[in-house]
């Protein structure tokens, strides 16, 4: 009898763990991550996520073990621009980098006019971006110095790279992918190439009298570089924000070729990440890329709206949703997910 209670007191606590590991498994996440979040970019250091985007005036980073769980992370504004100057206004698409042991920040900003919008950098040597102190670097001078937004570096045979969304001359007619290579974290170096121009109908939607008082209609920005296999995929955002038709694009460069030379990159002749009409998803785009804490899972983080027609302000939440990759080695992100869908938190 005794023998009877013991044998179903064990296999009572076995089928207990066994539910409380299953629930930790299948804990799940809805969209969006934060009522609202802009350009929304992040990176995975010693067990957390570093989180930014952006809020126009600051930038503002958050800490968690968890991607989902951003709403109650700790958070801390690490940047306040002074009130006048030429980074002081429109501070835009922050990313956060670890590069040869340091932190660093590449974020837009401008004086207050449009027409100055240039590339800055941040810098920390504490181990905790949340903790130190961020100095400013200075402008990250782009070849020609023209307008630049959207700056994103990565690394590849030991060489840096930086790559952003550009005018080609002084006047707002349209934005531009462009590559360069860099001397350090906070210098490029040589010549800029072109590697991407709004040229397909799904990259020109706009108009002139948008709300956002943006004259130019084709607009190529926000480039994010993933390495798989034998292939680089640049990611980048298509077409003007304040549409509903803001969709992701994608070059492809195989990894032995010349970055440098814009023959190597081939675009992709449809979008690969668009609105859903049926998933109430519009204007999604501006994403960055991140791993599972246990390296097995690829992710996505964008931001999209709710509703058609609300352009580019306030109503941009960020999403993070789960992407395969097909027999070919090519990504697949599907489709943009629904609000309010639960969601399997990245695997640990």
């Amino acid at each position: 009898m005794k023998k009877n209670i013991s044998v179903t007191f064990v296999t009572l606590l076995t089928i207990l763990f066994c539910g409380i590991a299953n629930a930790q498994d299948t804990k799940t996440f809805t969209n969006p991550l934060l009522p609202s979040g802009p350009d929304p970019w992040c990176i995975y250091k010693d067990g957390y996520y570093y989180y930014t985007n952006t809020t126009g005036n600051n930038i503002t980073i958050w800490k968690t073990k968890n991607i989902a769980d951003l709403k109650t992370a700790q958070k801390k504004i690490v940047f306040t621009p002074p009130a006048t100057g030429p980074y002081s206004k429109e501070l835009w698409a922050p990313e956060i980098h670890f590069l040869y042991g340091k932190w660093y920040i590449y974020f837009a900003a401008d004086s207050g006019n449009n027409i100055d919008h240039r590339i800055w950098v941040l810098e920390n040597s504490t181990a905790d971006p949340l903790k130190g102190k961020w100095e400013m670097k200075g402008k990250l001078t782009t070849p020609d110095d023209k307008w630049s937004i959207d700056g994103s570096s990565f690394e590849h045979k030991g060489m840096m790279y930086f790559i952003w969304s550009g005018w080609e001359g002084d006047v707002n007619e349209q934005q531009n992918i462009y590559i360069a290579k860099m001397k350090n974290p906070w210098t490029i170096e040589g010549k800029r190439v072109k590697i991407s121009s709004p040229e397909l109908d799904w990259e020109k939607h706009g108009d002139l009298n948008n709300p956002n008082d943006v004259p130019h209609v084709n607009v190529n920005e926000g480039p994010e570089v993933l390495k798989h296999g034998n292939n680089l995929f640049l990611i980048y955002s298509a077409s003007g924000c304040w549409t509903d038709y803001y969709a992701l694009g994608m070059l492809t460069a195989l990894a032995e070729s010349d970055l440098m030379d814009a023959a190597f990159w081939k675009k992709s002749p449809q979008p690969v990440f668009k609105q859903s009409v049926e998933n109430e998803v519009y204007a999604p785009g501006h994403n960055s890329f991140f791993r599972s804490p246990n390296g097995k899972e690829d992710w996505i983080l964008y931001h999209a709206n709710d509703k058609p027609g609300q352009g580019c302000g306030e109503f941009r939440s960020p999403r993070a949703q789960k992407f395969i990759w097909t027999k070919e080695g090519v990504p697949h992100f599907g489709v943009p997910v629904k609000k309010g869908v639960p969601l399997k938190i990245p695997s640990k």
